[in-house]
């Protein structure tokens, strides 16, 4: 699989990682042997970029990565996870204090003296524009508690104001199919700042599968379940804040799209993710998986060859047709 460089850290990663969000919580229960599994069928595929945050089941992601790390000491794998959600999202949280306190327990549940990359995830905006949150992060560098800093956003607004922050060396932003968005100005500015795109929810959680209907029922500690309003975290982490019912119909076009240009041996998912990672400026793709055989085929998709421009094209005209109104005014 090809490897990319990461911002300025010296480092280069996968451009199919993993996001582990689904081995800690809020997509159905997944076992420690399931998500160990999966790690390890990642790694098998050429995966080195892996994804976490410290809410993820409370720590239990970042705890199943660090066992993995345990196991691979040599193998070069690089490891972000996130901090900033463990109290609430008020400015006066993002403090130097309670920075410290959250690596702190992320080193240990990672196993690790100094993390890869440490990413705000998703805070405010007047957290992501003062300039004392990078004065903290800056420190953090410095004392050898973190390597390197990210921030995750929601917004497009959010990322540019990110790049523009000389220590930024990521910004992780919501980029599939149904999310174009910063494919206008947040994919160039990065590029030319020499900053990583890290793209999360390439398969709008699961809808550019293909494997959804209106029938489909999610469990009920499943985000797609009970977040479809928005009322647990931003609406824009479920289905990409697509409205259900119109994603459905969407990712039917998305699924004849990818039969009518690309043939039968491609599966919709596997389009979706080199859709992502072959757009230029991204460095890493993370999708999530919860068994071996989603992990294999994800990291299959990362070895995919270049998509024709009439796939390309096709993905835009079902973008403007029926999602661009409702998705391209709000993130």
């Amino acid at each position: 699989m090809e490897q990319r460089s990461f911002g300025t850290t010296g480092r280069d990663v996968s451009v199919v990682g993993l996001g582990t969000w689904q081995l800690g919580a809020d997509w159905g229960a997944v076992s420690e042997s399931d998500a160990r599994a999966v790690l390890e069928a990642s790694a098998e595929g050429g995966v080195t970029f892996y994804d976490t945050a410290d809410v993820y089941g409370d720590g239990r992601s970042e705890q199943i990565v660090g066992g993995f790390l345990a196991a691979h000491p040599d193998a070069g794998f690089t490891v972000a996870t996130k901090m900033g959600r463990r109290l609430d999202q008020v400015a006066a949280n993002y403090s130097p204090a309670n920075f410290r306190s959250w690596l702190d327990r992320s080193r240990s549940n990672l196993g690790v003296d100094r993390i890869d990359l440490v990413q705000l995830h998703c805070p405010p905006s007047d957290v992501i524009d003062a300039d004392a949150t990078y004065d903290a992060l800056d420190g953090l560098v410095a004392d050898g508690v973190i390597a390197a800093y990210g921030v995750s956003v929601e917004t497009c607004a959010q990322a540019l104001s990110a790049i523009s922050r000389p220590g930024v060396q990521s910004v992780q932003i919501i980029l599939n199919g149904f999310r174009l968005k910063p494919l206008d100005d947040v994919l160039p500015a990065a590029a030319a700042a020499d900053v990583a795109i890290i793209a999360r929810v390439p398969l709008a959680s699961g809808l550019l599968s293909g494997r959804y209907d209106e029938s489909t029922v999610f469990a009920a500690d499943d985000h797609r379940n009970y977040n479809r309003d928005g009322s647990a975290f931003d609406v824009g982490e479920t289905f990409s804040g697509v409205d259900y019912g119109t994603g459905v119909a969407a990712a039917a076009e998305f699924t004849a799209l990818v039969r009518d240009t690309l043939g039968g041996s491609v599966p919709p998912a596997a389009a979706a993710i080199a859709w992502c990672w072959q757009q230029s400026g991204v460095t890493t793709v993370i999708p999530g998986a919860r068994n071996v055989d989603q992990a294999t085929a994800n990291a299959a998709a990362g070895v995919l060859a270049p998509l024709p421009e009439e796939f390309l094209d096709g993905v835009r005209a079902i973008y403007d047709r029926s999602l661009r109104d409702a998705i391209h005014p709000r993130w």
